[in-house]
């Protein structure tokens, strides 16, 4: 299990470019805002998808795909703000 302080600063960053952006950051991303190797950035990526968040990566992959209540993907729930939508929910 990855250090608690890793798990929170990686779902905030995620969060953050979730909110400021309607797009998941890449675990290469997550790397360089974490300060680490990119190996050990797709590691706290996998960590904390499977700490128990409601969240998830596509099959097979690294890519996020959900971290709720914010989707990475398209879905027919979409979220507008002050007239802009870039943003869907689970």
């Amino acid at each position: 299990m990855a250090d608690t302080q890793v798990l929170d600063r990686t779902f905030r960053i995620i969060m953050s470019r979730l909110v400021e952006t309607g797009r998941a950051p890449h675990y290469t991303d997550l790397a360089a805002e974490l300060g680490c190797t990119v190996e050990e950035g797709r590691r706290a990526l996998r960590a904390l998808m499977s700490s128990g968040v409601q969240g998830w990566l596509h099959p097979g992959t690294d890519y996020i795909v959900s971290l709720a209540p914010l989707n990475n993907l398209p879905t027919q729930y979409r979220i507008s703000v002050d007239g802009q939508q870039k943003w869907f929910a689970q």
